[in-house]
């Protein structure tokens, strides 16, 4: 396990049964959101898609609310971590060997209906695992093998007004740093943890986990990031890379999008104006 190489492969937006409300106020964001997709478990959910991972908005139409609400958990903002993984049953039995608790011993399959650019719809199909809630305190935390990936990053839906072309990282709140990013270096090997002010960095192939301090985060992200009442870590912002900040502050300032130039940092659009999570463009 020492030897993997961690990458994200996309974060989760939780806003149950506000998605039409959270799909309207992303795209006035910029970004290109695919067509509404349906789970088989009853959520739906819009993707923002880049290079090599994604942005998902996840929630559920009234006629699911029944089976679906409290599927992904009871936190709303940013709930869901998602790494890659190549090959979902072997990281499983790894898991299994080390004592990295699961929700359940075997990956789940996932599977959602895709409507092509052609007028045709094909499934895409997953395999998951999802660590448990007691050693993911800040939310969920999953591992995803897609095998249908052709389905995911197609050129149409990859171009993004805000000029959006990848997740930079992930910033979490913690009141111990050190504490909370022990699974990940159980995971993935201690050589991927690095100091950082204000807390430490899990540096990742194309990105970066970010665990700081709940004082460091706000210096970062604004007093109003979205932290747990009872102090517990939290997910509180995702960092972006673009291909310019002016495209991304144009497309904020037509839409009368409150946001703020952070020198040395990106654009800043806080936390009560995207759905819980603070998102930061570089």
């Amino acid at each position: 396990m020492s030897e993997m190489v961690p990458q994200i492969d996309h974060v989760l937006v939780n806003v149950n049964d506000r998605l039409d409300e959270a799909a309207a106020h992303y795209r006035r964001l910029g970004f290109n959101l695919m067509p509404r997709g349906h789970h088989t478990v009853g959520s739906s959910n819009h993707l923002a898609i880049f290079e090599s991972d994604y942005f998902e908005l996840l929630g559920y139409e009234p006629q699911n609310a029944e089976r679906a609400a409290g599927l992904w958990g009871d936190v709303a903002g940013f709930a869901g971590l998602i790494m890659k993984a190549d090959d979902a049953p072997a990281l499983a039995r790894t898991f299994r060997e080390r004592a990295i608790a699961m929700v359940t011993e075997e990956p789940r399959a996932l599977a959602r209906m895709v409507d092509l650019s052609d007028g045709t719809s094909q499934e895409a199909r997953f395999s998951s695992i999802h660590l448990s809630p007691a050693i993911t305190p800040s939310g969920m935390i999953l591992f995803c093998q897609h095998l249908t990936p052709e389905l995911v990053w197609r050129e149409e839906w990859q171009s993004h007004p805000n000029g959006v072309r990848g997740i930079s990282g992930i910033t979490i709140a913690s009141r111990d740093p050190a504490k909370s990013v022990r699974l990940m270096e159980t995971i993935y090997g201690s050589t991927s943890i690095k100091p950082i002010e204000g807390g430490l960095r899990l540096a990742a192939r194309d990105d970066a986990i970010d665990y700081l301090t709940p004082d460091a985060a706000m210096a970062r992200f604004g007093p109003d990031i979205s932290l747990a009442e009872d102090g517990a870590d939290r997910k509180v912002a995702v960092r972006f890379r673009t291909t310019s900040r002016e495209c991304a502050r144009e497309v904020f300032t037509k839409a009368d999008i409150e946001h703020e130039n952070r020198e040395g940092e990106g654009i800043l659009v806080r936390a009560p104006n995207a759905f819980g999570v603070a998102l930061m463009f570089s």
